[in-house]
């Protein structure tokens, strides 16, 4: 706050520049803005940005000046809009960064293009479109080098938000050790918050997927690390986001007691900052955890409050999330056509605003709470929505989760009741699985390459490996390997000749 004050001290000074003096406003935002106190920032920038829907008035100013006008209000927009619930306010913020981009191209600065690039990408972040968000974090990192320190870093994190949200973990856990140590060496305590609760959600989604203890206790410590500096940086907000995941986190360790209590914090921290999309962040991990707790009743009606302020949103993510969670709820109360409609509008709203990430696991959820009361016809495209949106996932419970529902999806759909008492599920799947891979080698004329991709194997080595170790009487139905014709080379010493 020492900062600002001395900052808010120049700016009255007669001998500045209106562009010196507007360079200042920006300043004293930017500085508001790490600790979240984003309608301060708003204030220190009401003389070229007097409402929140009017364009800045840039006329009277030079084009650098302009330009970082536009970058902080951009951002502002972005942040504000989403606080309070504005429709369409990241695509305004994504207007205003856009123009600030031009403006920084024009002025050949790509550390500051890097920068409004990153700061868009996080608008889009929000409405769910992470493949846009992903191609603006890796061009504004390709502006970039270790020089530029804290913004490189914020750039690299931000990336690995994105990889995670799509469950490539090990893409989240690489970018997060490659720049590890630009985050040690920041004094940051912002950034160096966000990189160890980032951190910690990667080592929880890996712990939760292959029960590896070491990786939950390791994720623990970095979300204490993560409040420790958020509390020295005073950002409550983002304090109060490690304490929700870390609420995750005490769930899938079933201390369901310490996840009520770290919501109860987060929950008290979002009210009295007035965080309506937070809190009812925090309304869908009380259901889930609730859920887990086999609470259902009351998780249903956490997961409804939760909807109801994401619709009035541009969360659009996060309004697929809750109305999943909300699904479950309700397919657990028996009320199964109200899931059905809530499992399908959480597919369709992630895929619309492209989180394929969301709506495969939307799909997942369909199909584990409502597979037997759902048309086979039904059941199939429902499958093939989960397998294509999530199949490059890396996540192990995701893909644990995948691989039981094919399953399950099998035996619904090609299996009569069976004689329970000689009954063997993985006789059964094997038995589907070659009638399966028999079809394919016979629509592909006998190519092991043709028929893995109509399997939607990754090449013909994976097909080769199934029939080689499991269903070697289908080996015959192959195109015969031709053997490769090879071009011999008579070596002559010509000394010997002589």
């Amino acid at each position: 706050m020492t900062a600002i004050r001395e900052l808010l001290t120049q700016i009255p000074d007669p001998n500045l520049s209106i562009n010196e003096r507007v360079r200042l406003r920006c300043h004293v935002a930017k500085q508001f803005e790490r600790t979240g106190n984003y309608e301060a920032a708003r204030g220190a920038l009401e003389d070229v940005w007097p409402s929140f829907e009017t364009y800045p008035r840039i006329d009277m100013l030079d084009d650098p000046t302009a330009a970082e006008v536009l970058l902080r209000i951009g951002v502002l927009t972005g942040w504000i809009g989403s606080i309070r619930l504005i429709k369409g306010s990241q695509q305004l913020a994504r207007n205003l960064l856009g123009d600030s981009i031009t403006l920084f191209e024009s002025l050949s600065d790509p550390k500051k293009t890097a920068e409004a690039q990153i700061e868009s990408a996080l608008c889009s972040m929000r409405e769910g479109s992470l493949d846009v968000a992903r191609g603006l974090y890796v061009d504004a990192l390709s502006r970039l080098d270790d020089d530029d320190g804290d913004l490189k870093a914020l750039g690299m994190l931000r990336l690995a938000m994105v990889e995670l949200l799509t469950n490539r973990l090990k893409d989240s856990f690489r970018i997060l050790n490659t720049g590890a140590e630009l985050f040690e060496a920041s004094t940051n305590h912002v950034l160096r918050g966000a990189f160890h609760n980032e951190f910690a959600r990667v080592l929880r989604t890996l712990g939760s997927g292959t029960n590896r203890s070491e990786y939950m206790e390791q994720a623990l410590r970095e979300y204490q690390a993560s409040i420790f500096h958020f509390e020295k940086a005073g950002h409550a907000r983002y304090q109060a986001c490690v304490e929700n995941n870390f609420a995750i986190l005490c769930m899938h360790l079933k201390r369901f007691a310490d996840a009520h209590e770290h919501l109860d914090r987060a929950q008290a921290i979002f009210t009295r900052v007035g965080d309506q999309p937070h809190l009812a962040s925090i309304e869908d991990s009380r259901a889930r955890v609730l859920l887990a707790e086999g609470a259902v009743s009351r998780a249903e009606q956490c997961a409804f409050t939760a909807i109801k302020t994401f619709e009035k949103s541009d969360h659009h993510s996060r309004l697929a999330e809750a109305l999943t969670t909300h699904g479950v709820a309700l397919a657990r109360l028996n009320r199964h056509e109200e899931a059905r409609d809530n499992f399908e509008r959480a597919i369709h709203t992630a895929e619309q605003f492209g989180d394929l990430q969301n709506s495969g696991l939307a799909a997942l959820s369909f199909i584990e709470e409502l597979a037997d009361l759902i048309s086979e016809d039904e059941l199939c495209s429902v499958m093939e929505r989960a397998r294509t949106n999530l199949h490059d996932t890396q996540d192990p419970y995701v893909l644990s989760r995948l691989s039981k529902c094919a399953y399950h999806v099998l035996s619904i759909i090609h299996t009569a009741r069976p004689k329970w008492n000689d009954f063997s599920l993985v006789e059964t799947l094997r038995r589907h699985e070659k009638r399966f891979i028999q079809m394919a080698l016979e629509d592909a004329g006998g190519s092991v390459t043709k028929a893995a991709s109509l399997l939607g194997l990754p090449g013909h080595q994976s097909l080769n490996f199934i029939l080689q170790n499991r269903h070697r009487d289908l080996l015959n139905a192959r195109t015969p390997i031709k053997p490769r014709r090879r071009r011999l080379f008579k070596l002559i010493n010509p000394q010997k000749d002589e």
